[in-house]
């Protein structure tokens, strides 16, 4: 792996909104490296809260072009615990099974989030949701500007990992 010391320092800020549990849903993205700004979010017709939290952190690390050093916000403490504390690389090891009887949720995303935990040298922070913290405020705010705005265009995403795991 490329020297940490060389490697550019990014922070992450990252939120996913539904509106229903399931239901319409969205995240919102903002990635801050040496005072340049970018911003992701999207729209997905029937989702999960949980699984737009996922997407926001997969979307974010994939728009990174090269190996980083990455601080990542959100506040999810399903998506900071199951990094932090292992579980999604234990679920991985046990055939996505959470325990004998029950299978882990999302899959799908954590199989595409594992790799990118290999790729950037990371630190998943949790912040409080709807604080005092701007720029969760902001990913909040781009989360559900995105709904709005599929609403009205008729230009939802669809969340084929959960369309295919829902039955």
């Amino acid at each position: 792996m490329e020297s940490m010391w060389r490697m550019k320092a990014v922070d992450i800020y990252t939120d996913g909104a539904c509106l229903g549990n399931p239901g319409a849903g969205g995240y919102g993205a903002v990635l801050l490296y040496r005072g340049a700004r970018r911003e992701l979010s999207a729209a997905y017709t029937r989702t999960t809260n949980n699984r737009m939290e996922i997407l926001a952190a997969i979307v974010a690390l994939e728009a990174l072009k090269e190996p980083c050093r990455v601080n990542l916000y959100s506040d999810s403490r399903y998506l900071v615990d199951a990094v932090e504390k292992g579980w999604a690389a234990r679920w991985q090891a046990a055939g996505w099974m959470r325990n004998r009887r029950e299978a882990a949720q999302n899959a799908d995303l954590w199989e595409r989030l594992l790799p990118l935990l290999a790729k950037h040298q990371l630190r998943f922070i949790w912040v409080r949701g709807h604080a005092e913290n701007a720029e969760n405020n902001r990913c909040d705010a781009m989360a559900r500007a995105a709904i709005e705005a599929a609403a009205k265009n008729g230009d939802f995403l669809e969340d084929i990992g959960y369309e295919r795991h829902e039955n």
